[in-house]
């Protein structure tokens, strides 16, 4: 396996679990007046991404918070959020706010050296982001401030061997998303004002530059990666001259993603996203050596401002054999304890020092369930296709009440919205009872 070229690179082996994908749609790409955002989290293939409310807040004056290893400061108020994250980590792969701003974020790997000391993680980034914005703008000045203050660092997986990367990140919101890409603290961003984007672990922010760091193209004249004439194309300037191999195959899935989002301009739909993260063909949606796509996300953040925006989540592996399920946040939102693992406090393996010395069992309930039914999809026919139709039904169920929702033709009580995710996530888990 090829490596990295640079010398402070972090363990890199040929089961490095470094692929994600993330896709948006801005109208008219869509085929509705709506922006619609989703991703596909690619991780170690037994870690457990748990999904968790956390309602909006108000911080004392001079509070601290902890994320995953450092601690930061804490801001008067916090927007309520619905997470996506790895079940052992304070931050998320993917969420989003009450405001309607999504975020998904991506490893890559630049010329700007990766150390292993710790800083926020790019998950932390990411929440902290969401809690922090109100629109996708906001977001992206939230992660560029904290980068400058902290910086980015640490394992990003639950292991003792660290492994480490810089982020990229696609930000959302009802009217616009951002592209924004990072080297060490140095970053650069476009505007994605119309027309379907979507990013795969590499530099693709090229010559078309909205908002960048006061000091990139000064570092990258200094260190001879750029000569100061010709134009200034971000991706060509920090991506790594010898890519490793798995940065090659990301390159394959991004341009997948760019032709299958292509072929579907002007009616590109929630189920249209869906059915490109269950893409198994063009590896989006992964299985391969020891990560596989481990949970999955796809948002609607409709134009008009009255209209909720519909957040629908996995909280399981495996989109192609997953039920999308809809989260609207209202009056009842709140945590469905069937999608959230077992804590383990001091104990935690993540709390000690030195860290991940010992596994623990983060299994939430619909994840053991889950489980136990994709084995008896591949192993029992009948029971198997009976199975899939019942998620399929499911699915649909919720899609279904989106669409009536979003077309004004059923409004349900906000009490009712704001539970229906717990809903769905029970009657999920009942099937595979």
């Amino acid at each position: 396996v090829e490596r990295p070229t640079s010398p402070q690179m972090a363990s890199w082996s040929s089961d490095t679990p470094c692929s994600c994908d993330c896709f948006v749609s801005v109208p008219p790409a869509s085929a509705i007046p709506a922006v619609i955002f989703a991703k596909n989290s690619d991780r170690p293939r037994d870690e457990v991404q748990e999904v968790v409310f956390v309602p909006a807040g108000t911080h004392a004056p001079g509070s601290r918070l902890q994320c995953t290893y450092i601690e930061v400061e804490q801001v008067s108020r916090t927007h309520a959020v619905i997470l996506s994250r790895p079940s052992w980590l304070w931050g998320a792969e993917m969420g989003a706010n009450e405001h309607g701003v999504c975020i998904g974020n991506e490893a890559v790997w630049t010329k700007e050296p990766v150390g292993e000391g710790e800083a926020l993680l790019g998950m932390d980034l990411l929440r902290l982001a969401l809690e922090r914005s109100s629109s996708a703008l906001e977001a992206l000045r939230v992660i560029t401030d904290l980068l400058a203050r902290y910086g980015q660092g640490g394992s990003c997986r639950e292991d003792p061997t660290p492994f480490c990367y810089h982020n990229t990140f696609l930000l959302a919101d009802r009217t616009e998303a951002w592209v924004l890409e990072t080297a060490g603290r140095l970053w650069a961003a476009q505007r994605i004002q119309e027309g379907a984007r979507n990013i795969s672990n590499q530099l693709s922010v090229g010559t078309d530059i909205s908002a960048e760091h006061a000091d990139l193209r000064t570092h990258a004249l200094a260190q001879g990666w750029w000569d100061g004439q010709s134009t200034f194309d971000f991706a060509q300037v920090f991506s790594l001259t010898q890519q490793p191999v798995r940065m090659e195959a990301a390159k394959a899935r991004f341009r997948a993603g760019q032709r299958l989002l292509q072929q579907q301009q002007g009616g590109i739909t929630a189920e249209v996203m869906m059915g490109i993260l269950r893409n198994k063909e063009s590896g989006i949606c992964m299985d391969s050596g020891g990560f596989r796509t481990t949970a999955s996300m796809v948002s609607i953040l409709p134009r008009d401002p009255t209209q909720p925006c519909v957040h629908f989540l996995t909280a399981t592996p495996d989109p192609s054999r997953s039920v999308f399920k809809p989260f609207i946040f209202g009056a009842g939102a709140a945590q469905a304890p069937q999608v959230l693992s077992p804590t383990f406090g001091a104990r935690d393996p993540v709390r000690t020092q030195p860290r991940f010395q010992t596994q623990v069992d983060r299994r939430h309930t619909l994840y053991l369930r889950h489980q136990v039914a994709l084995g008896l999809i591949e192993s029992e026919q009948d029971r198997g296709q009976q199975l899939r139709q019942k998620q399929r039904d499911l699915e649909q169920e919720g899609l279904e009440a989106a669409r009536r929702l979003l077309a004004g033709e059923q409004v349900p009580p906000p009490q009712e919205l704001g539970g229906l995710f717990r809903a769905f996530v029970e009657r999920e888990s009942r099937v595979y009872a």
